[in-house]
């Protein structure tokens, strides 16, 4: 199998990698001519300069497209730019956070052109490469059943994929996992921000987070990531409690808010990551570190 990788960010370049090691041949572009090149030297990937030059060395037959860009103007550009390189037949993957509504409109439109369309919602950040992500698809079955070699490549345990439904569904799926994640960081940083100030019982709060992996119900990735990173540093005093919401939380209430399905723990949440900007409290640093354990995303310091 043989696919162009368009963004070689974080995501991006980590799926690049382990697309080549699990034998799938990858042609890449990133505007960062280094990043193009430094990845082409490491692991074998096959520079481009251009997106145009990517859809031109996929060579002849069935071309696969697979777009990790920001969500928004960015992808919509792209995806307007590609569709005279591509014909009928080929298929673009959107594998960004992008609005499912923008999704079904995209595929609706590739459509008409005979371009195949995936809406791919990955999960995984920055462990990706190693651990394999959580990939939820939404596709035609054909277009489904064309993308499963790259699917069990990049996903954990070839476990951690699916395809859920029509296009759009995919990134409605992780649209939600994500309003989820909101409320599960949140409860995390305000319990741990509990522990912390009854300051008459000197709480170790590295010992508390490594004792609740083993058994405890509420056991989970997150808690081992914020466990390993409070060993480090409890005091967290460098860190500005300036947490950053991504638009999928957003997205996720607003979606409940139009199905008229009660979900005030994902709002709450959502609504905390607002109110940080003003707050100086413990909690938001600790949601801006796991943020940052995760995800790679950027913690704001003093």
């Amino acid at each position: 199998m043989k696919l162009a990788m368009l963004g070689l960010g974080k995501m991006g370049g980590n799926m690049t990698r382990r697309l080549l090691k699990g034998g799938i041949e990858v042609v890449g572009f990133d505007f960062s001519a280094d990043t193009v090149n430094r990845i082409a030297q490491e692991s074998g990937m096959i520079p481009a300069n251009s997106a145009a030059d990517a859809v031109k060395k996929l060579g002849d037959g069935q071309k696969i497209v697979w777009l990790m860009l920001p969500s928004g103007e960015p992808t919509e550009q792209q995806i307007q730019e590609l569709i005279p390189l591509l014909s009928k037949g080929d298929i673009i993957v959107d594998g960004g956070n992008s609005n499912y509504k923008h999704s079904q409109r995209r595929g609706a439109m590739l459509a008409e052109h005979g371009i195949g369309f995936m809406d791919c919602g990955t999960s995984g950040g920055i462990w990706g490469l190693e651990n394999g992500y959580c990939l939820m698809t939404g596709a035609t079955p054909e277009v489904a059943k064309i993308m499963e070699p790259a699917m069990k490549v990049l996903a954990h345990e070839d476990r951690g994929w699916a395809h859920v439904g029509p296009v759009g569904a995919g990134h409605f799926t992780k649209m939600i996992h994500n309003g989820i994640e909101y409320g599960m960081m949140q409860a995390f940083a305000e319990g741990l921000d509990l522990l912390k100030g009854k300051e008459e019982f000197g709480m170790d709060l590295a010992q508390i987070t490594e004792l609740w992996r083993h058994g405890s119900v509420v056991r989970s990735w997150l808690l081992d990531l914020t466990a390993d990173a409070l060993k480090d540093d409890q005091t967290l005093e460098s860190i500005v409690p300036y947490v950053a919401d991504s638009g999928e939380g957003r997205w996720t209430v607003v979606e409940a808010v139009e199905q008229g399905v009660a979900a005030p723990v994902l709002t709450v949440a959502l609504q905390a990551r607002f109110r940080s900007q003003d707050s100086k409290g413990y909690s938001y640093k600790l949601l801006s570190l796991m943020r940052n354990a995760f995800g790679g995303h950027a913690v704001k310091t003093k």
